[in-house]
């Protein structure tokens, strides 16, 4: 249980367990329901009831009396197997779980949700998935997408690469939302892939009648089903629940806390939208990778000692100096404009070009690209060896250069993988027509 302080107390003084049917009584009225339990870190004062109308609601307990009903089951959050038969009529699809509010089910009894550690608990979710593929899957991680790292990129890439030798028609990511770019856009630069990779996620847990994994999962599995074999992301396309958009992994952002269409292309179109299970490529002058285009290859070298910084107004030479002197071997700007800094940063950047150190430079605006041939303090950080991004997001310029230093640690080779589009991050030109473009 979750329940401590004086909620644990009252409970265990009447030998109380979650799932138990109790009535509580106070002044205000009598509440009767199942206990469910809290969330971690909740306050000591209030138990949580699910009502026999299938609402839940929050007790305090000062002043109450607690009255036992009957025993109930703690939710149960390892269920039997599934026995499902494999239509050979239909392809296989993969689904690996990192985590996040997708990898979900709700246990309708007590409303509790649970992670989703296999196929069948993402199939007891989402039953319709076998109405598209026979569905197999596993889950490599549990964690809220703020604490993946390089390393859990090079394991979800591996786990990919797995499910494709094995046969894998198309594979499945889900994801927590808040990082997802981020990994999409590692997937995109360790994998060669001859079959779809779609990274997906979901703003609301399945608790919420408003949740949007239902959608996101569904053309997840359309986007593995179809010819494009690229890494890309997979959410709504609007506020609706009628279609989603898939979003190349390198040119995909997330740009709201909480709406449900939330993942943006940025400087581009999205490479196509899902609705009733058909994929419709949206500009048939985009070019793709097509399905077994290309062998299977994962390179996953990369150098995690790559620090993210964000140029501000007052910014301190230490912000650079602190990460050379701890052996960092990138630094990724995030520049103001067309790709700037103070100029007073400039000799500690220059020692970090003497050093041995890639430094990068991206644009804060996020839309157009940088440019550091238009003004004095641009062309004296082209002097000092900094490397402009182009029109790549920072994060996936921040992602290119953590495996670009996996791949080379010579600054001429880094600059020149760091100017080539190798995954459709750089564009030759940045048109103003996809600005906040909905």
């Amino acid at each position: 249980m979750n329940y401590r302080g004086e909620a644990l107390k009252f409970l265990e003084s009447h030998g109380i367990n979650i799932g138990d049917h109790i009535q509580i009584i106070k002044k205000d009225g009598e509440y009767q329901g199942m206990l469910l339990d809290r969330s971690e870190g909740a306050d000591d004062q209030h138990l949580v009831l699910k009502l026999d109308n299938g609402y839940n609601i929050g007790i305090n307990i000062t002043q109450a009396k607690l009255k036992f009903l009957e025993k109930g089951e703690k939710p149960k959050i390892k269920l039997p197997g599934l026995n499902i038969k494999k239509d050979s009529e239909k392809v296989d699809i993969s689904i690996i779980s990192t985590g996040g509010t997708v990898a979900s089910v709700i246990d309708y009894k007590t409303g509790a949700v649970h992670p989703a550690f296999t196929a069948d608990d993402l199939l007891r979710a989402t039953p319709e998935l076998l109405d598209e593929a026979n569905i197999q899957g596993k889950a490599i991680m549990n964690i809220l997408s703020e604490n993946m790292k390089p390393d859990y990129w090079i394991e979800a890439a591996r786990s990919v690469a797995d499910e494709i030798t094995d046969g894998a028609h198309g594979v499945v990511l889900a994801h927590g939302t808040d990082t997802m770019h981020y990994t999409s856009s590692a997937l995109s630069f360790i994998l060669d892939s001859p079959v779809p990779v779609v990274v997906t996620g979901a703003q609301r847990s399945s608790d919420r009648p408003s949740s949007d994994a239902f959608l996101n999962l569904m053309g997840s599995v359309a986007a593995a089903k179809s010819d494009i074999a690229e890494v890309m992301v997979c959410m709504h396309a609007n506020e609706n629940d009628v279609q989603t958009y898939l979003h190349r992994g390198t040119k995909v952002r997330k740009m709201h806390t909480s709406r449900r269409d939330t993942f943006k292309s940025i400087n581009s179109l999205p490479m196509a939208q899902v609705s009733e299970g058909r994929v419709k490529i949206l500009d048939k002058r985009y070019k793709y990778k097509k399905r077994n285009e290309t062998e299977l290859e994962v390179n996953d070298s990369l150098e995690p000692k790559v620090a993210f910084i964000k140029s501000f107004p007052g910014i301190s030479l230490d912000f650079i100096d602190y990460f050379i002197d701890k052996g960092y071997q990138g630094l990724m700007l995030e520049g103001t404009g067309l790709g700037h800094c103070p100029d007073y940063l400039i000799p500690s950047l220059k020692r970090a070009n003497e050093d041995g150190v890639a430094v990068a430079m991206a644009s804060q605006c996020l839309y157009g690209r940088t440019n550091l041939n238009v003004y004095s303090t641009g062309r004296k950080l082209l002097r000092t060896g900094v490397i402009p991004t182009g029109d790549m997001l920072p994060e996936t310029a921040y992602v290119k250069l953590v495996w670009t230093l996996g791949q080379t640690e010579d600054l001429d080779e880094v600059k020149s993988i760091m100017q080539t589009n190798l995954k459709g991050e750089l564009e030759e030109k940045s048109s103003s027509k996809y600005f906040l473009r909905d």
